[in-house]
């Protein structure tokens, strides 16, 4: 496998602001809760009391106390770990020693927050198809319907089947320390929303050359969280360019129709690399913090299912291509609608 970094160059002055910006919060905040714990908790639970009675909700407050504690802790501890691995590695010299530690140490950072929302929620995860994720390279093409989502693919595709994914995602997360720092050591892309879209999908393409049998590419097609309204604008959207995708992709209901530059760029960058579609069902109707807090978290099942398709069954031709998406991520949609409807 070719160990490499983050493609993309920023330079050093704005890392280091952005740092000084978010890491000191989280270590703040640690030494501020853990201090004020006794009295958030006895907090938490005169308000979980009071919402009982008066609401009939779950106890909401004591979880979300305890999950700020694991994640300030979690993250304290994280960044305390990944500055150590980079003084293991000769202050970074060791190149491939600290990529590979780092992608390690990733996996388990993921595996501590997820396990603690399954954990402080009784969230349950029924997943199928997974072993076709390998070998690699393969390009992962994941539904996004919730916050909480983002964390499915380290779990159960990363840190469970070892495959070695680039991710491609927003900016605006880079505001999340460990991410920060773990992020840009590996090979992903963090997405600037006013680049221009031409220069976006050569990037992400980039991201996807030289990926070899233990590797993945992970994608969101959709590009943000779904909406009914969000849904309608897509469809407007698509219809001014393309009147017959927009008749196509009508029949959507509980996803977003894909935006198609990002996969062809990949698809042309590594036209050798399997599809392998990631859908799952159960996290919708949680796309915002009050949603958590109304406790819609508790308690839920997640669907998820993972099925392959060879690089040799996707068409060569661009137009072809765009249908074919098309057509997989409805058939995706019709399973969100039967599993919603057996849930």
């Amino acid at each position: 496998m070719q160990v490499t970094s983050n493609f993309e160059s920023e330079p050093r002055g704005q890392k280091v602001v952005r740092r000084l910006k978010t890491i000191p919060p989280i270590m703040i905040g640690l030494v501020l809760v853990t201090a004020l714990l006794p009295l958030l908790l006895i907090g938490a639970i005169l308000v979980d009391l009071f919402r009982a009675i008066t609401q009939r909700k779950p106890a909401m407050a004591l979880r979300l106390v305890a999950f700020l504690w694991i994640y300030l802790a979690t993250d304290t501890l994280g960044l305390i770990t990944l500055f150590a691995l980079w003084l293991l590695s000769g202050f970074g010299s060791n190149r491939k020693m600290m990529l590979n530690s780092t992608w390690r140490f990733q996996q388990l950072w993921v595996r501590v927050l997820l396990g603690s929302v399954k954990l402080l929620f009784g969230l349950r995860i029924i997943d199928e198809g997974a072993e076709c994720l390998t070998p690699g390279p393969v390009i992962v093409l994941i539904r996004h319907a919730s916050i909480v989502d983002n964390l499915l693919p380290s779990a159960l595709v990363a840190a469970r089947e070892r495959v070695r994914l680039r991710y491609v995602l927003k900016r605006e997360l880079l505001s999340e320390p460990c991410l920060n720092v773990a992020g840009q050591r590996l090979p992903n892309y963090f997405v600037r929303r006013d680049t221009g879209e031409e220069i976006e999908r050569e990037r992400i393409g980039q991201l996807a050359s030289g990926m070899g049998s233990e590797d993945g590419f992970l994608l969101y097609p959709e590009g943000t969280r779904f909406t009914a309204e969000r849904r309608q604008r897509a469809l407007e959207k698509i219809g001014e360019r393309d009147p017959q995708r927009a008749a196509r992709l009508e029949p959507i209901e509980y996803m977003l129709p894909p935006k198609v530059g990002g996969l062809l760029a990949v698809l042309e960058q590594a036209p050798e690399a399997d599809v392998v579609l990631m859908i799952h069902q159960g996290f919708d109707g949680l796309r915002l913090i009050s949603d958590i807090w109304g406790g819609a978290l508790v308690g839920r099942v997640i669907n998820v299912r993972f099925t392959r398709v060879p690089h040799d069954q996707i068409p060569p031709a661009r137009d072809d291509q765009v249908a074919w998406l098309d057509e997989l991520w409805l058939e995706a949609d019709r399973w969100v609608a039967m599993k919603a409807t057996e849930g």
